[in-house]
């Protein structure tokens, strides 16, 4: 069973809340405001993929919320369909101007409010596809660069508001142009899969998340993990990737292929960096390589 879409309607007259409700009701779930302070508050909390939105409401009006929902990141993408008796030109053009999606003038007829709310959802659909796609890694289909540099702002801001741990580990796989060279790139490109899905399997917290960093490196961060936890990790994935003994003839470590982390952890402040701990954890994996690959290391908690 599908989950339904959700759809905000803002409206102060009781009458036209009754209305859409009903009219929607059927094919998606309804959230009534019936003013733009309770609309502001609903549409953060319950994060709909469509508002409908009354433009002449007192104390706030539409345009006063649709400004203030831009402005919020949790909201500012989601589509506003404006409703309204407005209907002069002017008006329309500064709803657009404003970000909104749509223009529908009441009264309204109900068979365009429902084409202009199934088309704006299947716009939202296929953006957020196309986004979701844009972040993911082509080849290990896990989370690429770009995904990464999102979540790791995301997780440093949390970290430091809650003044919590936040991990960080670059994996290396060892040797592994010389692996490149002996078996070939179509297989070098298959062993990169396996070692992704490695890692993955081996994150057991929903927070927990790694990424393909370029060619042959990942990250892993861990939030709300200790440098002993974050070290126990590491080490159970480097262990882990050599236990699928994939063949590496050419490794001066071993017969399978290995991989090298290096990591550090550190509880975010405004006296650190993001580029410290990334910094940090490069070193300790440029350590790990020198002092003979196959293992993790890492730096305890950066003061």
């Amino acid at each position: 069973m599908s989950i339904k879409q959700r759809i905000l309607v803002v409206d102060d007259e009781r009458f036209n809340l009754t209305v859409l409700a009903e009219l929607l009701k059927a094919d998606y779930t309804v959230i009534l405001a019936k003013s733009g302070e309770q609309a502001l508050e609903r549409a953060a909390k319950q994060t709909p993929d469509l508002i409908l939105l009354d433009i002449m409401m007192p104390e706030m009006d539409g345009y006063q919320v649709l400004k203030a929902l831009k402005m919020n990141p949790a909201t500012r993408e989601v589509p506003v369909i404006f409703i309204t008796a407005l209907r002069g030109e002017e008006d329309e053009e500064k709803g657009l101007l404003l970000g909104a999606v749509d223009y529908i003038a009441k009264p309204f007829h109900p068979a365009i409010v429902l084409a202009r709310v199934k088309i704006h959802l299947k716009i939202m659909r296929q953006r957020r596809l196309l986004e979701s796609i844009a972040l993911l890694d082509g080849l290990t289909e896990i989370p690429n660069h770009r995904s990464f540099d999102e979540r790791f702002t995301l997780e440093w801001q949390r970290a430091m508001r809650n003044k919590e741990p936040l991990s960080l580990g670059i994996l290396d796989v060892d040797y592994f142009k010389q692996y490149n060279d002996t078996y070939g790139h179509g297989k070098g490109d298959k062993t990169l899969k396996a070692v992704a899905k490695t890692i993955t399997r081996r994150l057991k917290r929903p927070a927990d998340f790694t990424a393909r960093y370029g060619g042959e490196e990942f990250v892993i961060l861990m939030p709300r993990t200790d440098a002993e936890g974050a070290r126990r990790v590491a080490e159970t994935i480097c262990k882990a990737i050599e236990d699928e003994q994939i063949d590496h003839c050419n490794s001066s470590v071993s017969q399978w292929l290995t991989v090298s982390i290096g990591g550090a952890t550190v509880v975010p402040s405004q006296n650190e960096s993001k580029r410290l701990l990334f910094d940090t954890a490069d070193t300790m994996l440029y350590t790990a390589k020198e002092n003979g690959r196959r293992q993790a290391l890492w730096h305890d908690e950066i003061r």
